[in-house]
């Protein structure tokens, strides 16, 4: 994943291209959904901006939410209802994610043969898709691990057959 601040010069410099404006509200959301690096909740951004000086209302965050992703510099989690910055804003591309059921850590893909895939499926069935996402529940390779290290762990303290 991509350093929050990078995230962030990155979005303005994109914004400033695309003539777009990344408002202050704008900015704080996505400061906050690339520093938490793991997906984010609208009411959690909401609680997390109440902290700074002014009272920030619900449609204030939902508009800025639909700003970024419109922006293509954030990613929806359908399953979660949440939101993650994205790594690659620069062009627009199919949103790809691992999701550990453990842990709660989320991985943005980005494969090329999975968007081709994507885009001649649509394309063949004259489906006319807003958004491409591809979310793939199941456990990252830390939790497994620590799945197998805790079930060695057990085995050894079991006692062994007995004769």
């Amino acid at each position: 994943m991509t350093a929050p601040r990078a995230q962030i010069a990155r979005a303005e410099v994109l914004c400033r291209e695309r003539g777009v404006r990344l408002t202050d509200q704008r900015r704080r959301v996505l400061e906050i959904l690339c520093a938490a690096g793991r997906p984010v909740g609208a009411y959690e951004i909401m609680d997390a901006m109440r902290e700074g000086p002014r009272v920030v209302a619900p449609p204030t965050v939902y508009r800025a939410l639909e700003f970024l992703l419109e922006q293509g510099l954030i990613h929806k989690i359908e399953s979660l209802h949440a939101f993650v910055g994205c790594d690659h804003p620069e062009h627009p591309h199919s949103s790809e994610f691992l999701i550990c059921l453990e842990c709660g850590g989320v991985a943005e893909l980005k494969d090329d043969a999975v968007e081709r895939s994507l885009e001649s499926v649509t394309r063949e069935s004259g489906f006319r898709p807003r958004r491409r996402v591809v979310e793939v529940m199941g456990t990252c390779a830390q939790c497994a691990h620590k799945e197998e290290c805790a079930r060695k762990e057990e085995a050894d303290r079991s006692p062994g057959p007995v004769d």
